[in-house]
């Protein structure tokens, strides 16, 4: 049987052109004779909806593409996933659902079991888990159809009462196919071929795995499809952040006709859970997954511009960097705002880095605007000392200098913030902190210094000066980070062990960690709950980022 997977870059709500690529990858699959072709969790309407699914003329709109699309499943098998309702209304009113359409039929549709609503997920706010199972039988072949989260499951998931592969073992099943919408993060490859792994070597059967790809807002499905054969070896793999469509001969003996690209031995078995931060870990992954996350944001809101503030330092340096790789140098303008406290090298670093770049750069300083501020509020403030307060107004200054220029010309501002600023509040709401996009601010400085040390790997890019010296907000006379912060490379670890891995107080002090130390970085991370509420959308790259998977109340006493 020669089976495709369709590793294709929806857009939630955008049934033409879902529907378009679903089409013309099956008429693809036609012309090369193709059996059965499988698309991911959710294909028609894009993952993941959420609240879209309240609406009935969108689950209308669902139904209307699942009937444009099987016209073209006439002598191919097709598994396609969208929504579907439930006919008894007992429970939630939709099913998360894989449609297996042939000869221009519904022939069946299997239901998602599992429902995640941990981090990113929230599937049981929304649909009903599946109450039976039973396998769809095609060209004499008995197909097992789950939908991702089912085959992280094997039984042995406190999360779930039920494995849907236990349950579809009973009909003794030739193959296992599983449509998925699995997100990115540095340490989920390794976990996926793990449990594909894991599901092989249980229920001695081929798997077929499609994932989808691209970036929904702040999420990013990198693909990197997989096939294995009933032993356990892995003997496809699709690009990851890339479209892909490929195909692969299942034999009767449940062997695929394809070389072995990594043997059973070598695949992994079991989760990748680094237990401390490793900050060049699969970091050409992240500069992928951060450059798909601004293009897809830009093309899919239909935007073409970008600007953000250009200060000489490694933040605003790496997201200019990334920002020209996702959409051309021309189309990312970059803005230097020197103040009286800016260094000289900090607008000659800015001006090389453009010019390496190529990309469109202004100078604008901001003293006079300063100026004028503190002359305004001279009555107010009278001769109270230099504060925060004056460092902000530049701050703030920045931020309504960029979003002027943004407004007049239809730019979308950049945020340069990175997550260990973000996690301790070191940054200036509606300055700093303003943008409609987060870049960095779900990577620890250090990450940011091994994107920086990434984008120059073959050549200079990035100005060494930049990746060399200390960073500073340059809001004061010679000020340096790590005036208010610890020194990153602490610090970094610290937010790592209580963002990432969740533990508290006693448990990172057991670890070595300054006693103080821990209680004074704790009580900055929650108290500045309230900041990252306002921030924007951030592309996710952790299996913790600040945003929709963490949900922190803004006011709370635990360790604060």
């Amino acid at each position: 049987m020669k089976i495709f997977l369709a590793q294709q870059n929806y857009h939630i709500g955008n049934f033409e052109s879902n529907t378009q690529k679903i089409i013309c990858a099956i008429e693809e699959a036609k012309k090369q004779g193709g059996d059965l072709i499988l698309f991911s969790e959710l294909s028609v309407c894009g993952y993941a909806p959420k609240d879209f699914l309240e609406f009935d003329d969108f689950i209308g709109k669902c139904y209307a593409a699942i009937d444009e699309i099987k016209q073209y499943a006439d002598t191919i098998g097709v598994l396609i996933g969208a929504p579907d309702r439930n006919p008894v209304r007992e429970g939630k009113d939709l099913f998360n659902a894989a449609y297996f359409l042939y000869e221009k039929e519904v022939k069946g549709i299997a239901h998602k079991t599992c429902l995640p609503n941990y981090d990113v997920f929230d599937e049981y706010r929304y649909f009903e888990p599946a109450y039976d199972w039973k396998v769809m039988e095609f060209k004499g072949k008995k197909l097992a159809i789950t939908i991702c989260e089912d085959i992280w499951n094997l039984g042995d998931n406190p999360m779930y009462r039920i494995c849907p592969m236990d349950e579809l073992m009973k009909q003794q099943p030739d193959v296992m196919l599983n449509l998925s919408a699995s997100p990115f993060d540095y340490t989920h490859d390794e976990d996926r071929k793990a449990t594909i792994k894991a599901n092989v070597t249980k229920y001695k059967l081929p798997l077929f795995y499609c994932n989808a790809v691209g970036s929904q807002t702040e999420i990013i499905f990198d693909g990197t499809s997989y096939v294995f054969d009933k032993d356990a070896n892995l003997c496809g793999k699709l690009p990851s952040f890339q479209s892909s469509l490929q195909s692969f001969i299942l034999n009767d003996d449940g062997t695929i006709d394809a070389p072995i690209i990594e043997p059973a031995s070598r695949v992994p078995d079991k989760e990748l859970n680094p237990i401390a931060l490793e900050e060049n870990l699969n970091i050409e992954q992240v500069y992928d997954a951060i450059v798909m996350g601004i293009r897809d944001y830009f093309t899919k809101m239909g935007f073409t511009k970008a600007i953000l503030g250009s200060s000489g330092g490694i933040d605003s340096a790496v997201t200019l960097a990334l920002a020209c790789e996702a959409l051309g140098a021309d189309n990312v303008r970059a803005v230097l705002m020197p103040s009286e406290y800016s260094t000289g090298h900090s607008v000659s670093d800015a001006e090389a880095l453009s010019k390496n770049l190529n990309n469109p750069y202004d100078i604008v300083p901001i003293k006079n605007i300063y100026d004028s501020f503190l002359q305004e509020l001279k009555p107010i403030f009278k001769d109270l000392p230099f504060s925060i307060a004056e460092e902000n107004i530049q701050s703030r200054s920045r931020g309504n200098l960029l979003m002027a220029i943004a407004n007049k010309f239809g730019y979308i501002l950049l945020n340069t913030s990175n997550k260990s600023e973000l996690a301790t509040g070191y940054g200036t709401l509606y300055g700093d902190m303003a943008g409609g996009l987060g870049v960095l601010g779900d990577c620890y400085k250090m990450q940011v210094y091994a994107l920086a040390k990434y984008i120059n790997r073959n050549a200079e890019i990035i100005p060494e000066n930049i990746i060399t010296k200390a960073p500073s907000a340059e809001l004061r006379p010679g000020q340096k980070d790590s005036d208010s912060l610890p020194d990153y490379s602490i610090l970094d670890k610290l937010l790592f062990q209580y963002i990432e891995r969740r533990q508290g107080p006693k448990e990172i002090k057991a670890q070595g960690f300054d006693a103080a130390l821990v209680d004074r970085v704790l009580k900055m991370v929650n108290i500045n709950e309230y900041k990252r509420n306002q921030f924007c959308p951030i592309i996710r790259i952790s299996p913790k980022a600040f945003g929709v998977g963490r949900r922190v109340p803004i006011v709370g006493k635990y360790l604060s």
